[in-house]
């Protein structure tokens, strides 16, 4: 988890936790925290879609295509191969996928993290605003995983706008920080409550730290603080990491073709010295060549015997 992620290597451990909280409620904190206390990989959304490759990436979108399109089945389908081998979820996607969740891990318990819902808007709405540059899909295009990043925008926004009972298929990121507000966070919470039996359902504030979280899973508590990651710090340090990134495959792309078409240049403009030597070569010998038998017909009109001495 953190900035790397977990990568399950055995397909028949099941969810057992899901952090229902969308993105900026303490996902990264309650993602290190269900690591520890259920040994285990752990699909924390943003760093999954960040840094797995396209395939895992393309599923997940998929998954949002069949569920616009109704495709109950096909979208089941989708998000369990996503989720097969993890012990526990949080963020987004998953979170996004509440009812397809709960159906496919009926045993699982489920974390509600709670946040001020005017903080978590502020938060959300400025991540949000980063990804609505018309341009940000060209300029992430070189990296596996970012690319997609623009297009999660796009289906996030439209699945979130639906929380605010708005629903447009053509809903873009711009739309959701329009429409948008405290009340989407409040209308998920709502959504999951209906969902989740009671006695699988705890909804906790981070502060309260491990005591209500290991007693509602049964576990031991840990010797050692819970963990305080801000989910706004990771993301920012990463992205950094990102650009720094970006911005080098794009000089080594523009540095690359610059060195082909130098070298191209070079090559090309060898080939026709080498060509232009070749024809003056050819012409200084087709000129001698002429020179001389021009000569060599002059000399023997000059010495040819006539018929004037007959």
């Amino acid at each position: 988890m953190g900035g790397v992620a977990s990568i399950p290597t055995n397909p028949s451990r099941r969810v057992q936790v899901i952090s229902a909280g969308y993105s900026r409620t303490g996902t990264v904190s309650m993602s290190l925290a269900l690591e520890k206390l259920l040994k285990g990989p752990i699909l924390h959304g943003g760093t999954q879609i960040l840094t797995r490759d396209d395939d895992y990436c393309l599923t997940w979108l998929k998954a949002y295509e069949a569920r616009e399109a109704g495709d109950k089945q096909e979208t089941l389908k989708l998000v369990r191969k996503a989720t097969v081998g993890f012990v526990g979820t949080a963020d987004l996607p998953p979170a996004d996928f509440m009812a397809e969740m709960v159906e496919l891990y009926p045993n699982a318990k489920v974390v509600l993290v709670k946040r001020d819902a005017t903080k978590w808007w502020n938060s959300i709405s400025a991540l949000t605003s980063r990804t609505t540059p018309s341009w940000l899909g060209t300029i992430l295009a070189p990296i596996p995983g970012w690319r997609h990043l623009a297009t999660f925008a796009q289906v996030y926004s439209r699945s979130t706008l639906r929380l605010a009972g708005l629903d447009d298929p053509k809903a873009s990121p711009t739309d959701l920080i329009k429409h948008g507000g405290p009340h989407i966070l409040e209308a998920h919470e709502a959504k999951v409550r209906s969902l989740v039996p009671k006695d699988q359902l705890l909804e906790m504030d981070l502060k309260d730290g491990w005591e209500p979280l290991c007693k509602f899973l049964g576990v031991p508590v840990p010797d050692e603080p819970f963990p305080r990651a801000n989910d706004a710090k990771a993301a920012d340090k990463y992205a950094t990491g990102v650009l720094l990134k970006v911005l080098l495959v794009w000089l080594f792309l523009f540095t690359g073709v610059g060195a082909i078409v130098y070298f191209g240049v070079l090559q090309w403009r060898g080939r026709e010295e080498v060509r232009g030597n070749i024809r003056s070569k050819l012409d200084y010998d087709s000129g001698g060549l002429v020179h001389a038998t021009c000569g060599a017909g002059a000399e023997g009109k000059d010495t040819a015997p006539t018929n004037d001495v007959l």
